[in-house]
């Protein structure tokens, strides 16, 4: 399972991604810093694995995995080759499900792209970019069933019906996700390879100071966020970073300290795991204890 983490320059997404995967990337006030993606692989959490592996003292202890990848930030007119944008797209179109970082806290230290701070904005300027790109794929679909369709076959017919509307939701603003589509329709628009279909979780990066307060711009994330389908929470990736690196028993005091239960990078990893519609199956023994990814609603 891949997830790409995404965002524009200078929003906190290296920060995260430190922090998600304590692989030291860089993090730096400029917009390209991340050029080339970063990859990661963290465990996904879960208490019965320990459990399990107190009970049994395996030889072995394997908890499942998600990787992670860290894609160079985006500018408007990605979807045209600006900037890094043929490479963000390709780089998309290979993850599974995206982390949408979004840059919530004020720091005039850190330079926003656009001037100020506004996260339902940030995420239209990268759902915008994606749509375009869908929309380039859509025309060129769209011209090789019109071909096929001449035929007069209805079954052909209908596909292309089905294209133009797809097309038609892309071309009123909005990702493929928030569609209503049925289960036959949802697996042939999988086999589209849209970009804005694949699931999304954003990420409401937070200052420190601003833990535990409501936000009028986090409320507003998560409302748009809601309207297209998607996941969303808020996570202070500075804080994130800082206790990656210490000790479990370190960490645990800081996160009781702060009144956290559990750290925002275990919720997020949770949640991309849910997002994907994922579980766990787990086997234990003397030999090993492990935990394997399966999709939720596998029969034995």
């Amino acid at each position: 399972m891949k997830l790409g983490v995404v965002g524009l320059p200078n929003v906190g997404k290296s920060t995260l991604f430190n922090a998600i995967t304590q692989a030291g990337a860089q993090a730096a006030n400029y917009p390209f810093c991340t050029i080339e993606p970063n990859v990661g692989v963290v465990a996904v959490p879960d208490s019965r694995l320990d459990v399990l592996s107190e009970m049994y003292h395996p030889e072995k202890y394997t908890p499942t995995a998600i990787e992670f990848v860290d894609i160079a930030g985006l500018v408007r007119g990605a979807y045209r080759g600006e900037g890094l944008g043929n490479k963000f797209l390709s780089h998309i179109r290979e993850v599974d499900a995206i982390v949408h970082v979004v840059r919530c806290f004020e720091d005039e230290n850190i330079v926003h792209v656009d001037g100020s701070v506004d996260p339902v904005r940030d995420m239209e300027t990268i759902n915008i970019e994606l749509i375009f790109a869908d929309m380039d794929t859509m025309d060129k679909r769209i011209e090789k069933a019109e071909k096929n369709s001449k035929s007069g076959d209805k079954k052909l017919l209908a596909e292309v019906e089905f294209l133009k509307r797809i097309k038609s939701h892309l071309e009123s603003g909005k990702p493929v996700r928030s569609m209503e589509l049925t289960e036959d329709e949802r697996e042939y628009v999988d086999g589209l390879f849209l970009l804005t279909s694949k699931p999304v979780i954003y990420v409401a990066n937070i200052s420190e100071d601003d833990i535990g307060r409501d936000l009028p711009q986090v409320d507003a994330l998560y409302r748009a966020a809601a309207a297209e389908q998607a996941g969303a929470l808020t996570i202070c990736a500075k804080v994130e970073e800082e206790i990656s690196e210490l000790s479990p028993e370190e960490k645990q005091d800081f996160l009781n300290e702060m009144g956290i239960g559990e750290s925002g990078l275990d919720k997020l990893i949770k949640e991309c795991y849910s997002l994907l519609g994922l579980i766990s199956f787990l086997t234990a023994g003397p030999k090993e204890v492990r935990a394997w990814t399966i999709v939720k609603g596998t029969k034995a």
